[in-house]
């Protein structure tokens, strides 16, 4: 009976602490995922457009400091997540009140990492030069066209189909 209970707290537990991890992963090559162009608001900063930048040294420099020292608090972050995930599905009996805790947090922590996202953006964006950072606009006019077409072309096919 309380492998069953185990069972059924991981299928519940599990993809919200899979979640919860994702997004807490990305940046650097190792978490990129398949299609880092999408569309999207805002400058996109994926290592694409930045070697299109033309990037001093001291500013890729800069740039890969930033996401080691992101990269390892969010590691830490998620370690920490991980144990006290390990912690409620190891004990002994189910802890509801511990559980309900830990969901209600990591839907609090979704504008703390919204928040968070926006200042690393900011954080990279500022080491850019001026002209860096109108090439970067131009760039993002361009993707943001190119989107905008995908999505007109899009729809047509779907009302086509229909």
């Amino acid at each position: 009976m309380k492998m069953i209970k185990k069972l059924m707290l991981a299928t519940v537990v599990l993809p919200i602490a899979l979640g919860s991890a994702g997004a807490f992963a990305g940046g650097g090559k190792d978490n990129q995922r398949p299609s880092m162009e999408r569309c999207q608001a805002g400058p996109i900063l994926n290592p694409k457009v930045i070697k299109r930048l033309d990037l001093t040294d001291a500013q890729k420099q800069q740039m890969k400091a930033l996401r080691q020292a992101d990269r390892a608090d969010r590691k830490a972050k998620m370690d920490e997540h991980e144990k006290r995930i390990n912690a409620l599905l190891m004990a002994d009996r189910f802890d509801q009140s511990k559980a309900e805790a830990m969901v209600k947090e990591g839907q609090n922590n979704r504008v703390e990492r919204q928040v968070h996202m926006l200042e690393q953006q900011f954080k990279m964006l500022s080491i850019l030069t001026p002209a860096q950072k109108e090439k970067l606009m131009t760039l993002n006019e361009k993707h943001q066209q190119k989107c905008d077409e995908k999505m007109r072309h899009g729809k047509g096919d779907r009302e086509q189909g229909e």
